[in-house]
């Protein structure tokens, strides 16, 4: 098979969808790469390096997307990377459907696209590989965040994010206790933080107690407990999930104007949308805005500041389907993996996954295998 590594070109993506090291494993089971040049370069993985482990070094994006059965890349297609994606061929990436623009996904089908959507890839007892090591990156970016802009000089309250003696910790509020949600009270906590996790999953809340103590303060989710925490909250860490569905908002405007001036929220749910009624997107040139003087951070890639690091997580994680795909074929290995057919939104222009379906007001295509029936 033949696998394409295009260069991202959405604004302030430093990441890159493949690393060598994974091309190397490709390569080695007999499959042509071909990498646009200098994709890596922001992630510090030249040109050389890849061509060190057998790639074939392209100068174009469209000779990437053209030649390619098989495209790796980090985040969605945009409107222009269309023009050159090649008809029938295989995405993969973190798409992101729920939010994506409607024109976008009906190009997708008009090329027979089959799109392979990272976030959604599970393990048969419902983990999702690809995407936790995402989720760790981003609960402990957020708090690092966070905590530069509790800063004066960020705009902030000019509070340290941690325990001093003789003054009060600051508070620090998280909405969800899934992967991000744990990542960042773990990373809270430590600093010596009060930390307080919301979510109305109580497995999850006693998950978070068993991992990290009774330190952490966990509360059943309702709307009278948001309003009641987020006034006293220096830090709101916005981590809920719903997979392929649109964030939900949880923090309404009235909340945000109840909080104290010079606060952080940091709204990791942006990405679907966001969980926060005044969040909107930003980006790392200007990550954040101030809505009734509580600090908005609101980057939907945000781990693209860490594009290096973030790579080579996506690249090991991604690396197993991405060698059942290019090995098998793309129809025994929807066949024989229940958890890459679960990831898998759109096959050959036909919808696959029931919410993107109803969201588009079309009917479903079930993957037909031993999997039918189990899809998000």
């Amino acid at each position: 098979m033949v696998i394409g590594v295009p260069r991202e070109v959405h604004r302030h993506e430093h990441r890159v969808g493949l690393t060598p090291f994974a091309l190397s494993r490709l390569v080695q089971q007999g499959h042509t790469v071909c990498v646009e040049t200098r994709a890596g370069e922001e992630a510090h993985f030249h040109d050389r390096d890849y061509e060190r482990v057998g790639a074939q070094i392209v100068y174009t994006a469209e000779e990437a997307y053209r030649r390619a059965d098989l495209v790796c890349r980090v985040g969605m297609l945009t409107a222009d990377d269309l023009d050159l994606v090649r008809p029938g061929s295989i995405v993969c990436g973190f798409q992101h459907l729920a939010v994506a623009p409607r024109e976008v996904i009906a190009r997708l089908l008009e090329l027979e696209t089959t799109l392979i959507s990272y976030e959604l890839i599970r393990t048969e007892h419902g983990a999702r590989p690809v995407l936790v090591p995402f989720s760790e990156m981003g609960g402990r970016l957020a708090i690092q965040l966070a905590a530069h802009h509790l800063q004066v000089e960020s705009g902030g309250r000019g509070v340290l994010l941690g325990n001093l003696p003789g003054v009060p910790p600051p508070t620090v509020l998280i909405l969800g206790a899934g992967g991000v949600g744990t990542s960042a009270a773990r990373l809270a906590l430590a600093m010596g933080a009060h930390v307080i996790v919301l979510d109305e999953d109580l497995e999850k809340l006693a998950a978070v107690n068993r991992c990290l103590g009774d330190q952490v303060v966990t509360v059943l989710a309702a709307e009278e407990r948001l309003a009641q925490y987020t006034p006293i909250a220096d830090v709101v860490i916005g981590a809920v999930l719903i997979p392929g569905e649109r964030a939900p908002f949880l923090v309404t405007e009235k909340m945000v104007r109840s909080m104290k001036k010079g606060s952080v929220i940091v709204d990791v749910s942006i990405d679907q949308g966001g969980c926060v009624e005044t969040s909107r997107p930003t980006t790392l040139d200007a990550p954040t805005f101030r809505v009734h003087g509580v600090v908005h951070y609101c980057v939907p890639n945000m781990t693209a500041s860490i594009a290096r690091t973030a790579s080579r997580a996506l690249a090991h994680a991604a690396l197993p389907y991405l060698l059942e795909l290019a090995g098998k074929g793309l129809d025994r290995a929807l066949a024989e993996d229940a958890g890459l057919a679960a990831g898998t939104s759109i096959v050959r222009g036909k919808v696959a996954q029931r919410t993107l379906a109803a969201a588009l007001g079309v009917e479903v295509t079930p993957i037909h295998g031993p999997f039918e029936g189990g899809r998000s």
